[in-house]
């Protein structure tokens, strides 16, 4: 079972199956969070994923698409794990860079770029992956 966690390993996670997506988000939230051009993120269904070790910290707030968001994040260092909220059901939104594995974001390679308007001029398109202009 694959695992993951924060930057100073005090908050840890699980991931079973198969994602039921892979997107990269160029949306500004993403940005703030991530402290870069995009965010990485596999979709895995809420059964799925299990939190094995520490209490994240949690922020809710209106995204980009106009729904409400929350952010799981370490209270320690400041790592965001994953995101959830309505528009996802019950499945997480995990940030890829945060799994153990060092494959793990070359087998995030995304099906589709969310927020895809909001790309800085100088990162180009993911060959075959969907452009979608919000979520």
């Amino acid at each position: 079972m694959p695992e993951g966690g924060c930057f100073c390993g005090r908050v840890r996670y699980s991931v079973e199956g198969e994602p039921l997506g892979k997107a990269l988000c160029h949306c500004l939230d993403c940005r703030k969070i991530t402290g870069s051009t995009y965010s990485t993120n596999i979709i895995i269904a809420g059964l799925d994923f299990k939190l094995v070790a520490g209490t994240p910290k949690s922020i809710a707030k209106m995204a980009d698409s106009s729904r409400e968001i929350v952010s799981h994040f370490c209270g320690d260092c400041g790592s965001t794990l994953w995101r959830d909220g309505a528009s996802f059901g019950d499945a997480k939104v995990v940030k890829a860079g945060t799994l153990d594995d060092i494959d793990a974001l070359d087998n995030a390679q995304p099906a589709v770029e969310l927020f895809s308007s909001h790309r800085v001029s100088w990162v180009g398109e993911i060959a075959g992956a969907a452009q979608k202009a919000g979520m």
